[in-house]
């Protein structure tokens, strides 16, 4: 999966130019959990943004960059991903 994770969704990605379903689906959300873990971060050379901007961004990007379905289930469960980085996760996750 990760060697396909930097596949776009419109075919303009690496290493292969895969495009839609041909990515495996893995990758795909492999794809949209690393783009808003890497935007939610502070960079060396910008601060992360919070978790709406980033889901704006995600959604900006649905159909071209990622996978509209894969960006559709972040929506779907956002508010239960932020609430989880708000309190920090269980002792079961490390």
């Amino acid at each position: 999966m990760i060697l396909y994770h930097h596949e776009a969704f419109d075919g303009t990605g690496y290493p292969f130019g895969l495009r839609g379903e041909e990515i495996p689906l893995g990758a795909r959300i492999i794809a949209v959990a690393d783009t808003l873990s890497a935007m939610l971060q502070d960079r060396p050379y910008r601060p992360g943004t919070d978790i709406d901007q980033a889901l704006t961004e995600i959604r900006r990007c649905a159909g071209r960059q990622f996978d509209p379905i894969v960006v559709e289930a972040l929506g779907a469960v956002i508010g239960r991903v932020s609430r989880l980085l708000a309190t920090g996760f269980p002792s079961w996750v490390k």
